[in-house]
Formats: structure tokens, sequence, C-alpha cells
């Protein structure tokens, strides 16, 4: 019965472990001049994954109702964030807004929006979006972009059925 509890609590853990962190900007951070349409694109978002902002002390992380990030504004603020480094966990289906309150900031294309799935969903990125202009911020900058199979810090859903063969065999011949 000890053997059979064990193997129920680490089957519920099991999805906290496959979440992702998505670096916000990657290298870039949240800062001005970065393309956060861009940066969504091709990438997928579930619940228990996470966003990592990390920027200085000239920006805040709002998270906003659809209505306030259409307009770029912060007056009724859902959550606001002005550490420099902020982890926010993604704990609900639908789209999530954030924006930079720092005056201009929004109005610049310093706002993002993600569409989050239920956690385990093998849809690639579909609903990922971010209604940021798309135009390239420097010369050196494509003007388009194909996106990877696998996006830089995303898991890959195709390997999902293996790993978890690979990751409760040993277990299940535990208890058996």
């Amino acid at each position: 019965m000890a053997a059979a509890t064990a193997l129920l609590l680490l089957l519920l853990a099991a999805p906290a472990a496959l979440a992702t962190d998505h670096v916000v900007g990657d290298s870039s951070g949240w800062d001005s001049g970065v393309d956060y349409t861009t940066w969504t694109s091709g990438k997928a978002f579930q619940v228990g994954d996470r966003l990592i902002f990390t920027y200085t002390a000239n920006h805040k992380v709002d998270e906003v109702a659809k209505s306030d990030y259409d307009s770029c504004s912060s007056s009724n603020t859902l959550a606001s964030h002005d550490d420099g480094n902020t982890t926010i966990t993604l704990s609900k289906e639908g789209v999530h807004y954030f924006l930079c309150p720092t005056f201009g900031h929004c109005s610049s294309g310093m706002k993002l929006s993600v569409t989050v799935a239920a956690a385990g969903n093998s849809q690639s990125a579909p609903g990922a979006s971010s209604s940021t202009p798309s135009t390239p911020n420097s010369p050196n900058t494509p003007s388009s972009r194909t996106p990877s199979s696998t996006p830089s810090g995303a898991i890959s859903l195709t390997a999902w059925p293996l790993g978890a063969f690979l990751l409760w065999a040993p277990i299940l011949a535990l208890v058996s």
C-alpha cells in the first residue's frame, strides 16, 4: 500500500517537473526595442510554465486585462512587479497580458500577450501571440523568421511518451 501511495504522489508531481521556463526576450530581456511578437512566435505556453522577466530599474512588469493592454493603461493592474527579476507562473489557461507602465514604453511596443493552454496540451503554439509591431529593430534584424521545430527553452512534446516511459519504468518495476 505504501508503494502505491508513493507512486500516486510521484504521478501528481510529474506535471510540475515538465514546466518550461521562458526567459522573456531571451538574452535581451524585458527591455525597450525588443520585438515580443517575434519572441512569442513558435513558442507554446502551458499551465505551470513560468515567464522570467529580467529588466533594469527603469522598467516594471504589470499584468493587466485586455482592455488595459490594448490602451497601454496600467491604472487597473492585476499584479505589478519591479524587482528586476520577476518570475510569473502561468497558473490558468487563456490569454495573459503584460506591459511596462513606464511612460511611453508600452506604446513603443514593450508589451506582451501569451496564450496559455492546459498542461499536457500537444498543440504546438497556435495561440502564442502578441500585438506588438513586428518591425525590425535594427539593420541586423532579419525581415522574416522561420520558427524552429523546437523553440529555445521549450520541451519537445513529441518526445513526451518516450520520456514518460523512461521516467516511470523503473518506478513501476519497483512496485510490481
